[in-house]
């Protein structure tokens, strides 16, 4: 196993754990969906997954999403695994904290947080959304630099959207076209709804329905390889897999626990 440690050493690199974040925590962002919600999110809820590389157990990601007054907080936290970390440590924080929820909906964000810690590589970025304005502030607290952003009407954040599409309903063959936020700039991406798999897992067996994500960015959700995404073709969409191809192997995201809705 030591051998196996220090041969993998060197494969695992910043922009592969960069890109693995992307899988769970950056999907999408709507700026206009033609489907009707499908379901309410479940508040409180945490998923916990298992983050695999070439088969390897990497790390542990947490996503929580809770009500704070009349706020919903969303925080996704990711750690490499042991091993991992006595040469590569990872500790990754992101939050998103959005406004005027109206169920089926999960309201829009007004701040995103994202404090990133990947070896010797750091980050600290913020956006504050004004919504009524169309515009956001994008501010990095790192080297104090200030951005301002046009955005075209109601806008989520990469995190917030995650939550935001499994409100929706989605059926195999009809695409979905949106708009997301990252790295300073707005992108148009497409999602395919594929189709319909049973999925086993360590948690049971899954109906699910399959999308993927062609992703176009170049910030957090680098475009390195093919994205797929398994979620519970029911009313809960949960997201109990996803996997993407990186620099060397793929990695893999498992839901192994938590406290949802069943």
């Amino acid at each position: 196993m030591h051998a196996v440690k220090m041969r993998n050493r060197e494969e695992i690199d910043r922009k592969s754990w960069l890109y693995l974040l992307s899988v769970l925590i950056m999907l999408f962002t709507f700026a206009f969906v033609a489907e009707p919600p499908a379901a309410a999110i479940s508040i409180p809820e945490k998923l916990v997954y298992d983050l695999t590389w070439t088969g390897i157990k990497a790390g542990t990601a947490i996503q929580e999403v809770s009500q704070v007054g009349n706020e919903i907080h969303i925080v996704s936290t990711a750690r490499s695994a042991d091993w991992i970390s006595t040469f590569f440590p990872v500790e990754d924080r992101i939050e998103s904290v959005l406004t005027g929820a109206k169920p089926p909906g999960i309201g829009l964000p007004r701040s995103y947080r994202m404090k990133i810690r990947e070896g010797s590589h750091r980050r600290d970025r913020e956006i504050l959304f004004d919504q009524a304005g169309k515009t956001g502030q994008y501010r990095d607290h790192l080297n104090g630099e200030k951005v301002d952003i046009d955005l075209p009407g109601s806008t989520f954040d990469t995190l917030s959207s995650f939550y935001f599409v499994r409100t929706l309903k989605l059926e195999v063959g009809k695409h979905v076209f949106l708009t997301i936020l990252d790295n300073k700039k707005v992108w148009k991406v497409e999602v395919q709804v594929l189709r319909k798999e049973k999925l086993k897992t360590r948690l049971g067996s899954f109906d699910t329905i399959v999308i993927k994500p062609l992703l176009k960015s170049d910030g957090i959700m680098d475009k390195r390889g093919d994205m797929y995404i398994w979620l519970t073709d029911d009313h809960r969409l949960l997201p109990v897999k996803m996997k993407t191809k990186v620099k060397v192997g793929s990695i893999t995201a498992t839901l192994v626990g938590g406290t949802f809705q069943k």
